[in-house]
Parts: C-alpha cells; structure tokens; sequence
C-alpha cells in the first residue's frame, strides 16, 4: 500500500484560490480485505482512474477531491466555490456519463449496501473544532 500513500511523513500540498472556498468532509468504509483494499487504491491511481469520472467530478464544480486511508478507513475531503451547492452537484454528478457505471464497480470494495448511491455510501461529517483563530 506504500506507493499509493507517499505523503503519509512529508505532507501534502495545498492548492490556494483566489476566491473563497468551502469544505466538506466524508467517510466511507471499505471491507476488511488487503486485497480489495490495494485494488480499490490502484482503480483511484492517476494510470488506472477512469478519465471520465475525474472529469465528472470537475464538471459539477468541485475543485478538489483527497481520499486518505488508514486501514479499511476512508476519509474525503471535498474543496469547493462557496455557492457550492452539495445535493444538486451530487444529483448532476449521479447522471453523468459512466458515473452509475463506476458505483457499481466500487461497490464491491466498500461496505455499503447493493446498489447504494454515492451520496448514501459516503457519509458527511460534522466538524467540531477548529484550531486556527
């Protein structure tokens, strides 16, 4: 699992806009499998992720995805424009091309159940502290 989690000890870069941005932060859980666990991280690699899902992601207006993992834990952090709006970008996304396609294939890896949205697979989280002020 190394090669796909170089920036465990060095960090991790963060792009900066000229604008505001907001954050949304999600879990998901994938099955306690090491094998699933490495195939699931080589499907999300930049060689093997499907072009047309990333493009998706962008088209609806979200600026920047990060998947971290610990064991069969996955964290996401979604970066966006202010007027963001979460449901109806997720609804849009639902229907773009090969994104129905690409739920069912990674259904397999996570703990979900069967036919489960991505919206009902990954689960939003609440922030409750914030250390910067």
């Amino acid at each position: 699992m190394n090669k796909f989690c170089e920036g465990k000890k060095t960090g991790y870069r963060q792009n900066k806009y000229n604008f505001e941005t907001k954050r949304y932060c999600q879990t998901l859980e994938l099955k306690e499998d090491q094998e699933l666990i490495r195939q699931y991280l080589q499907c999300h690699s930049k060689e093997d992720a499907w072009p047309e899902i990333r493009e998706g992601i962008r088209s609806v207006g979200i600026l920047e995805m990060e998947i971290y993992v610990h064991e069969n834990k996955l964290f996401m952090i979604v970066e966006t424009p202010l007027d963001f709006e979460w449901e109806e970008a997720f609804a849009r996304l639902a229907k773009l091309p090969r994104q129905e396609e690409w739920e069912e294939y990674v259904a397999r890896f996570q703990k979900s159940a069967p036919n489960a949205t991505s919206a009902e697979k990954w689960q939003l989280m609440e922030r409750f502290s914030y250390i910067y002020e």
